[in-house]
């Protein structure tokens, strides 16, 4: 649990933080806006990124939004952020692939493939080289060796 999660303040420093009366974060809560922390004693606890969530809550409101637009907004944004992640994981994953695909395609330069057709064409240019020369060995002989 880093700094900004764990939980501090008690109700009445985290409303004054945030600049509202107690009552709206019990308010805040029952409409899932916020989640403190508890006490084995059942006491509210907030934390940095509690108070954070107020700050914001209280822009949306002085913007003219009520509370059901607000958490609409909130879901939203988490929306947003989670969007984001996800796309910033599969653009490195495709960059990973794109760089795999780059080895591959250097690995398959490197070996030099030729194309079926040309293998062919080259064999059969071969083969003909080789009937011709067992012909011509057939019928140029050779002048008798001297005894």
């Amino acid at each position: 649990m880093n700094d900004s999660e764990r939980a501090i303040y008690v109700i009445s420093v985290a409303a004054e933080l945030a600049g509202v009366h107690p009552q709206t974060l019990r308010i805040y809560e029952r409409k899932g806006l916020l989640r403190p922390q508890r006490t084995s004693g059942n006491t509210r606890r907030y934390s940095e990124s509690d108070i954070l969530i107020l700050r914001r809550i209280q822009e949306l409101t002085s913007e003219g939004l009520n509370l059901a637009g607000v958490v609409r907004v909130m879901a939203l944004e988490l929306e947003i952020e989670e969007s984001r992640a996800l796309l910033e994981d599969s653009a490195q994953e495709l960059q990973a692939l794109q760089d795999r695909l780059d080895v591959l395609t250097d690995e398959r330069s490197a070996l030099a493939l030729v194309p079926l057709r040309d293998v062919r064409r080259v064999r059969r240019a071969m083969k003909s080289d080789a009937l011709d020369a067992a012909a011509r060995e057939r019928f140029i002989q050779a002048p008798p060796a001297p005894s």
